[in-house]
């Protein structure tokens, strides 16, 4: 592993009743230890995981709108808020990585296919040889997990089964463990997949309630909803339901 701690630099907070103090797991944040090589963030939307994770891109040096050090594009709402805040503490420091955000990936692509307008060179190496664009989505994801991630590098995913069916999220699982297995590469995932989270021996930090506090795989919400789901649809979809009917 190279991150090993995120730590609040509260010192540096004038006011906790500004964004993003204002989200709880944020303000009472002290020192989060990253002790695997895999890390979920998990809780529902709103709760800080992207924030956090973003930070944590802004503190790499990744572009925040989602990339690596060498991406220069911007989007909307990626301006790390929390970047400044935050101290990350490294064994041994790298600069190799990349920042997915999956809703602002077609930017990305966008971005990717500029580049190749303007540099008759680039070829998309990195990238399955072709546009992000000329692939599906759930495609392009996998092109990019599949020939942009190697070699020691620090991989910070937010929601990155957002384009991913069931069964690639299962070749992702895959590609994650070859990479942490074969190339020493570290991630962090903000996710909701249950089956992202099922990922063996990660850490899971759940950000439902303050402060941040490790979760096992079997109580976090994805995992209890969809159980409860799948065990007794009817009855689910029964209670779901009622107040309409009635």
């Amino acid at each position: 592993m190279f991150l090993r701690r995120v730590t609040l630099l509260k010192e540096k907070i004038t006011d906790f009743q500004t964004y993003p103090f204002t989200i709880a797991a944020i303000r009472e944040l002290e020192s989060l230890p990253i002790d695997h090589p895999v890390t979920f963030f998990v809780g529902e939307n709103g709760t800080g995981k992207s924030t956090l994770l973003e930070a944590i891109a802004y503190q790499c040096g990744f572009n925040t709108a989602g990339g690596g050090r060498n991406h220069a594009h911007e989007v909307d709402s990626s301006d790390a808020a929390l970047g400044d805040f935050i101290r990350l503490s490294w064994m041994p420091k790298i600069t190799q990585g990349f920042f997915l955000r999956a809703e602002s990936f077609y930017h990305f692509a966008t971005y990717l296919d500029q580049l190749a307008k303007d540099d008759p060179k680039f070829d998309y190496q990195g990238y399955g040889g072709k546009s992000l664009h000329q692939q599906s989505h759930g495609e392009s994801f996998l092109s990019l997990f599949l020939n942009r991630f190697g070699g020691k590098g620090i991989y910070l995913l937010d929601e990155p089964e957002a384009a991913l069916s069931p069964a690639r999220q299962l070749t992702f699982l895959r590609i994650i463990h070859q990479l942490v297995s074969e190339k020493n590469a570290q991630f962090i995932i903000a996710t909701h997949s249950p089956i992202l989270l099922g990922y063996p021996n990660a850490n899971i930090y759940s950000f439902d309630s303050a402060p941040i506090a490790s979760i096992n795989y079997e109580d976090t919400e994805p995992y209890q909803l969809t159980k409860l789901f799948l065990n007794r649809r009817d009855k689910f979809l029964e209670e779901l339901f009622r107040d309409d009917e009635e």
